[in-house]
């Protein structure tokens, strides 16, 4: 992994009327880097997608993309740059092979059939590529899409929640294909709500109402987050799961088939609330490490808390 900034940008604003979608983002994710982007429906997580690729103009804030000015080059950015959206945005009346050769002719890309060939190749379509787009599963969906992103062979891959609605195999051999393509230098930007996908990447940053709140590994988020976790042995009624929710010190809980998950970010007030447990007959208490997901719920809840102050 190359220490060059392919993503180096600073202060990104971006407003829609009164209100601001992007507020003062800073970023920068290396040569070779996977970055994975998180945060709430709304967060502001596409909006910075599309500032980076050139689709929108900032209103405020500076830096470049590939070298190139984030303001004033985004016509060289986009040719620059393979952008996957939410939505499967492929002629479905088409067949797999017709729809890249379009998009081989969009980045004017010659001989046309040698990069549609070495395409296919590439990506394992090649055995369906007279199948028709509209017929395919949500795994082959994502797999044309990828395909159709990187066949102009882009320095910059930005993947916007890619595999929403695609089954775990599916989702598993994708992000084999995304280090690939990292390991051969490629720069990946990919926002997505699963933590084990947030857990592949070199990576994370989370977006919430358009503020950047953390940046870092995964253990350098879950460690900056200051949350100290406790795990519940032993059946407890809901009443008293309940209770347990609304004494001081205790800011998460939640169930997992016979245990329950308590979080907080006071550790002293947390073992103090889960005292009267210790000795009781048939339960045990037991610390356990802090999850991603912990780290997740824990900024949302206080993103939200702050905007509605706000």
């Amino acid at each position: 992994m190359s220490e060059r900034n392919v993503i180096d940008v600073r202060g990104l604003t971006k407003r829609f009327g009164t209100r601001t979608v992007v507020d003062n983002v800073d970023l920068a994710v290396r040569e070779g880097e996977i970055v994975g982007f998180l945060g709430p429906n709304g967060s502001g997580k596409t909006t910075t997608i599309r500032l980076i690729c050139g689709l929108l103009t900032p209103d405020a804030g500076e830096g470049t993309v590939l070298g190139l000015d984030v303001r004033t080059q985004s016509a060289e950015i986009k040719l620059q740059v393979g952008y996957m959206t939410q939505k499967f945005s492929f002629y479905e009346d088409l067949t797999i092979e017709e729809n890249l050769t379009f998009v081989a002719r969009l980045y004017a890309l010659k001989p046309v059939e040698d990069a549609v060939a070495r395409t296919l190749d590439s990506l394992g379509l090649t055995s369906r590529k007279d199948q028709l787009a509209g017929t395919l599963s949500g795994g082959w969906k994502q797999r044309l899409a990828l395909a159709a992103c990187i066949m102009h062979q882009p320095k910059l891959l930005l993947l916007d929640e890619p595999t929403a609605g695609v089954d775990p195999k599916a989702r598993r051999e994708f992000w084999d294909e995304i280090h690939r393509l990292a390991g051969d230098g490629l720069t990946v930007l990919v926002s997505t709500h699963y933590m084990d996908e947030a857990e592949r990447c070199h990576r994370i940053g989370y977006i919430a109402y358009g503020r950047m709140l953390a940046t870092g590994t995964v253990d350098e988020v879950v460690k900056g987050s200051g949350l100290s976790t406790y795990v519940v042995h032993g059946a407890l009624k809901p009443a008293e799961i309940a209770a347990l929710a609304k004494t001081d010190g205790v800011e998460q809980v939640a169930p997992f088939g016979t245990t329950l998950h308590v979080v907080g970010t006071d550790k002293a007030r947390l073992e103090a609330a889960l005292a009267h447990l210790k000795d009781r007959p048939g339960i045990r208490v037991e610390p356990d490490a802090t999850s991603l997901e912990d780290v997740f719920i824990q900024f949302m809840a206080k993103a939200q808390a702050e905007g509605r102050a706000a």
